[in-house]
């Protein structure tokens, strides 16, 4: 497709395009933190906070082995949960957080992570993103998370406008199907991570340059 025939698709017509070239392109998108169980996902996803996934799974890695519940993350002093996580960022309020969490989740739920919005985001240190990102991978309820990568995304690709996460994420919801949420999530992700780069976004490497507005942002030249 030309840029000039993507100028004659509908709005409707041009976000469906979008979502299939992003499905053919990343067919194998998914949350890239590891974890096994709602609870170790929900850990995950507080630690995420300004870290990238790598990083937050090497840390996870030796964590999950002995700390499994919230229980057994009940067991840490304050002091031991710092310094389990003292590689990532903002280590000091995560653990503060987790902990209160987790009693949380022991007093209040019998050690389950919540399924509903409302009661996830009451949690110490959980907003709607890390809630979504909860709900949408661990219980496959239709949500769309909106992180640095997808409000980049979506704003250069014109499908939303403004930096704030949650009028963003009104923004998408009103233009994907929700059956496409979670997928389209990961696609946007993934697109962020591997192409449209906050700085030197690969734009001649990407399928969507003919339905991108931003498109023209000049392409780096090797040096």
């Amino acid at each position: 497709m030309s840029k000039d025939d993507s100028e004659l698709l509908t709005a409707p017509q041009r976000v469906e395009s979008i979502l299939i070239l992003l499905g053919k392109t990343y067919p194998d998108a998914h949350c890239e933190l590891n974890f096994s169980s709602p609870f170790e996902l929900l850990i995950a996803t507080m630690l995420s906070a300004q870290a990238t996934d790598k990083k937050v799974n090497q840390v996870t890695e030796k964590l999950f082995l002995k700390h499994k519940t919230p229980e057994d993350f009940l067991t840490l002093t304050l002091y031991e949960m710092e310094n389990a996580i003292k590689e990532l960022g903002l280590y000091h309020n995560k653990a503060k957080n987790i902990l209160s969490t987790c009693r949380i989740l022991v007093e209040d739920y019998g050690s389950r992570v919540p399924d509903q919005m409302d009661a996830l985001t009451q949690l110490p240190g959980v907003g709607r993103k890390t809630a979504n990102v909860v709900l949408s991978n661990a219980f496959n309820i239709p949500a769309l998370a909106v992180d640095t990568h997808v409000l980049r995304v979506s704003n250069r690709l014109g499908l939303a406008s403004g930096t704030n996460p949650d009028l963003i994420e009104k923004q998408l919801k009103s233009l994907i199907p929700r059956s496409q949420w979670i997928q389209a999530h990961h696609w946007l992700i993934w697109h962020g991570r591997r192409i449209c780069a906050a700085r030197n976004p690969k734009c001649q490497d990407c399928p969507l340059t003919t339905l991108c507005p931003s498109s023209s942002i000049p392409v780096p030249i090797p040096n």
